[in-house]
Order: C-alpha cells, then sequence, then structure tokens
C-alpha cells in the first residue's frame, strides 16, 4: 500500500506493494494534477487509466503491405488468430490487438474502447472510421499469456498512398508506439521501397527509437551477394529517416515455418531469429523498467509543457489585443522555447515538435491557460528525484524473481533445448487407425540415412541428426520441435526409431500439413511404448 505520515513536518517515503501499484499511484498523485492543470492531454497524449499499468507487454508490427506481418504472428503463436488475411495485396485494413482469452472471437473496436480491463478507452479519441478498423482477436496461445501482439494496416505505396483512410493513421501509431514495449519494423528483402506513408510513419514513431528493431524479411529468396545489397540499401535509407547517432538493431531472417528457398544462409537466420526471439521473451522481464522509464519521459515533457503554457498565459494581455498577441506569440514559439530553455535549465530534446504546438495553439484559448504554479512541479520533481530512485530498486527484485525467458509456447518451444538452438555448431494422423507403426513403411530408407551417421551405441548425437534434418530446409524453430517430438525419451540422442519419427514429421510439415503440439500414441516409436522398457532404456 501507499502509506503518507508527518513527523516534524516532513512526509515519510512512499511505500509500494510492487512497481505496478507504485507507478499507477505516483500517477495519480503527482503527476497528473500537473498534466490537468495544463492541459496536457489535449496536447500531447491522453491521461493514462490503470489498464496502463497491469497490461502484458505488447509488441507493434509496424510495415508495407505484403512484409509478412501477420504471417509473422502466426509463426511466433503456430496458430492462426480471428480476423487474420494473408495474401500479395493490402489485406490487414485493420488494426488487430492480438490477446490471450479463454474465448477465442473477434471484439469490434466500439466494444473495446469501454472494456476498463483493456489499456484501449482513449482510442475512442479516433472516431468511428478508426474504430471500424479496430478490433481484438481472442484466442488461448501460450504465448499470449506472457505478451500481447498488435497487428496493423499495410503501410501504402505507390498510388495506393493516394488512398485517404478516413483517420489520422501516424496519430494512432504513434498512439500505440508510448504504450508498447517493443516496435517491430518489417521490410521485404526483394521489395524494399520506403514509401511516402512510411517515411511519414517512422518520423511518427521518433522519440521511440530505444523500442525500435528492423526485421528484413523474406531474406532466403535472394542469394546472398544480393541480400548484402539490400541491407546495405536498407540501412541507409533507415540513417535518413532515423536520425540518430545509434544504429538500429536488424534482424535478418524468414519468419514463417516454410521451408527456406535459398538455403546458403541457413546459420545466419538461425542465428538472427535466436537473437529476435530471445529479445522479444525478454520483454516480461523488462516490462516494469519500460514503464518506469515511459512515465520519466512524460513526466519530463509534462513539465516542459507547463512552463511553455504559464509563459504564454504571462505574456497575454489582460484586456486588449488578445488575438493579435495570440498569433504574434504562437508565430514566435521558438523565441518561447529559448526563454524557457534558458531559465529553467532545459534540454532542447525535451521540448515538443514546434510545428504540432503552434497548430494546436491555434484553437486555444490562451487567457484560460494557467499561470505558474510552483507546487505542482516540485511534486513532480520530488517524484523524479526521490520515488522513481526508490521504486527503481522495487524493479530490480521483481527482474530478478522471474526466469530469462518468460514468453514460453509456439515458436518460442522450437529454440528453447535440442541442437535447433544458438548453442549447438501437425497431417500427423495418418495411421491413427493402423495397427502398424505408420513411419514403419518407409524406415528402411531412414535406417539407410541413420547409419551414414556414424551412430554410437545405437544412437546419434543432436549435432549429428541436425547434418541431416537441416537438409529439408526447414526453419530451425520448426525442426526444433520436430527434435522435441522425435527424442521421446529426452535424453539428447536419437536410436534408430526416434530418427525415423524425425523425418517422418519432416515429411508431414513438406506436405503442408500442421505438426502436433504433443506426439499422438499412434506416432510413438514401439520400443517406447511399454512403460517398463521406456523405463529400462532411460
Amino acid at each position: 500500500m501507499f502509506s503518507w505520515s508527518k513527523r516534524d513536518g516532513k512526509k515519510d517515503p512512499e511505500l509500494f506493494q510492487n512497481v505496478a501499484e507504485g507507478l499507477r499511484r505516483l500517477y495519480r498523485t503527482k503527476l497528473f494534477p500537473l498534466e490537468d492543470t495544463y492541459r496536457f492531454h489535449e496536447f500531447h497524449s491522453p491521461a493514462l487509466e490503470d489498464a496502463d499499468f497491469d497490461n502484458k507487454p505488447m509488441v507493434l508490427l509496424v510495415g508495407q503491405y505484403s512484409t509478412g506481418k501477420t504471417t509473422f504472428i502466426k509463426h511466433l503463436m503456430e496458430q492462426d488468430f480471428p480476423g487474420m488475411r494473408i495474401g500479395p495485396e493490402p489485406t490487414t485494413d485493420s488494426f488487430i490487438a492480438v490477446m490471450h482469452g479463454d474465448q477465442e472471437g473477434v471484439i469490434p473496436g466500439n466494444a473495446l474502447v469501454v472494456d476498463p480491463k483493456k489499456p484501449f478507452r482513449k482510442l475512442n479519441a479516433f472516431g468511428n472510421a478508426f474504430l471500424n478498423r479496430f478490433m481484438c482477436a481472442q484466442l488461448n496461445n501460450p504465448v499470449l499469456e506472457s505478451i500481447s501482439i498488435i497487428d496493423t494496416p499495410g503501410i501504402l505505396s505507390g498510388e495506393k498512398q493516394r488512398i485517404s483512410r478516413g483517420y489520422d493513421f501516424a496519430a494512432v501509431l504513434e498512439w500505440f508506439a508510448e504504450r508498447v514495449d517493443r516496435i517491430i519494423l518489417l521490410f521485404d528483402a526483394h521489395k524494399l521501397d520506403i514509401s511516402d506513408e512510411f517515411s511519414e510513419v517512422i518520423r511518427a514513431l521518433k522519440n521511440h527509437e530505444d523500442k525500435m528493431r528492423v526485421v528484413l524479411n523474406k531474406a532466403d529468396q535472394i542469394s546472398t551477394q544480393q541480400l548484402m545489397r539490400v541491407y546495405g540499401a536498407l540501412m541507409w535509407s533507415l540513417g535518413k529517416i532515423i536520425n540518430t547517432p545509434e544504429v538500429v538493431r536488424v534482424y535478418i531472417g524468414s519468419f514463417w515455418a516454410e521451408p527456406l528457398l535459398i538455403p546458403d544462409n541457413r546459420k545466419l537466420f538461425e542465428a538472427e531469429e535466436q537473437d529476435l526471439f530471445s529479445d522479444i521473451q525478454s520483454l516480461p522481464r523488462n516490462a516494469a523498467l519500460r514503464k518506469l522509464n515511459d512515465l520519466i519521459k512524460r513526466a519530463r515533457l509534462a513539465k516542459v509543457h507547463a512552463y511553455i503554457i504559464s509563459t504564454l498565459k504571462k505574456e497575454m494581455p489582460s484586456v486588449f489585443g488578445k488575438d493579435s498577441k495570440k498569433k504574434e506569440l504562437i508565430a514566435n514559439l521558438q523565441e518561447i522555447y529559448t526563454t524557457v530553455e534558458r531559465e529553467h535549465q532545459i534540454s532542447p530534446g525535451d521540448f515538443p515538435k514546434l510545428k504540432k504546438m503552434q497548430e494546436i495553439l491555434t484553437n486555444q484559448d490562451f487567457t484560460k491557460f494557467a499561470s505558474l504554479k510552483p507546487k505542482l512541479l516540485e511534486a513532480v520533481d520530488d517524484m523524479l528525484a526521490n520515488d522513481i530512485a526508490r521504486l527503481m530498486n522495487l524493479v530490480r527484485q521483481e527482474e530478478a524473481s522471474m526466469p530469462v525467458q518468460v514468453v514460453k509456447g509456439g515458436a518460442f518451444n522450437g529454440i528453447m533445448n535440442g541442437p535447433f538452438n544458438h548453442g549447438y555448431g501437425e497431417g500427423a494422423g495418418e495411421g491413427i487407425d493402423e495397427v502398424e507403426w505408420i513411419v514403419a513403411r518407409d524406415k528402411p530408407a531412414y535406417d539407410e540415412l541413420f547409419y551414414t551417421l556414424s551412430p554410437v551405441n545405437g544412437k546419434v548425437s543432436g549435432a549429428s541428426a541436425k547434418k541431416s534434418m537441416v537438409q529439408s530446409k526447414l526453419p530451425n524453430t520448426v525442426l526444433g520441435k520436430i527434435w522435441k517430438l522425435s527424442d521421446v525419451d529426452k535424453d539428447g540422442y536419437l536410436d534408430d526409431e526416434e530418427f525415423a519419427l524425425a523425418n517422418h514429421l519432416i515429411k508431414v510439415k513438406l506436405e503442408g500439413h500442421d505438426l502436433p503440439a504433443s506426439l499422438p500414441d499412434h506416432l510413438v516409436p514401439p520400443s517406447k511404448r511399454n512403460p517398463s522398457e521406456k523405463q529400462a532404456s532411460e
């Protein structure tokens, strides 16, 4: 709980039960009064609600149409989700929040923004044109127990970008960017053109570069030499748009569960996918720190905003010439910025965008602005100087109590153990009604391959099996899942039956079928079906 008591006229330190509760209380008691007094929410960002502090980490996917955003989500979860559409032309024309729920289905935007348990209530301000293009896809998937994913409409290029969406697309993305934990920009390796709309979107995400990652997708569709050229062109283009000295992290690969068209760069794709998955898996662990960091950024902006508004109020005449003075102040807003920066020792980077501020000020009544209230600013300064430091200790404690890799299920299970993870240099219903083990039909051919791997004591190691299995050109996440299903006795080796099973599952996948979540009884190797024999082998 939060407790206050007075001793010698001083307040005791804030006491927090957890980070989310602490952030919520600090915002309500110290930052919100400053925001409310100086109309911060009309200029910058709506007020935060309880759901903003309690929600799971969110990943925002942004990219031009046909870059594989929806397929990327399907790959992560290894499951379709309600409302998804995949195709070469613009298909996803809606913002879809993919979230965990016991009941699978779709919640339309107008119902979503009145749900106090969802962090989307303030999106109501973007109107029906947007809400008709916003939905939540709920499904019971283990990946979504730890994170939520936001799929966005494909950004248009060429003549298509002239079509009006009916709502401020860049502003909506900026709203999400303030609240998500990771922003992933997807690019198509064989169709690399950053359209005007995409450039505008990336600029709207400015000030959130720390959350931004880039995925160069479909990289298996071009040769190594072409890939180097595309990578260089992408970095050059991004450097022109994202004006920061730090280089944004780019992950190269092909993020779907299909064979690689050109497998020459398999090891590179393997390492890149592992790194990206590790980054996503760290989000729940770092969520509290991200929320704390966002609150600090918001507090700094709110302070600057208060100084700007109070300065404009002070410059206004009390009786005559208000309209002309207002126009003069707006035109000379840069001078106001300079004055505030000098008087209050504020960094230039903390000021809001000049042009946007001028546009909003045009419709404001300066006479209703509040004058400077030092106590409100002192409360925010105290929060930044003292409360945040104490809360940081609690953040570290919560981080230490969480596992390193929190996100589980889906494609993440294919990289966590076995020879297809970073550390090493289901159609599955066929045969369910048959007495004979279905794998036995092709086992002689699999046995020939098995003995070319020089088994020791009747088994091949994970490294040896990997050399054979990668010939399928399937992604490592898929092969990792096949390994997990095939290593029935979990000893890190495959005997001839387990090896045959692995190759059978590879065949199943290559024929276009899904893999089972767990190994069906009819696919369990005969020698592993008898509990006593299984126990003996272990």
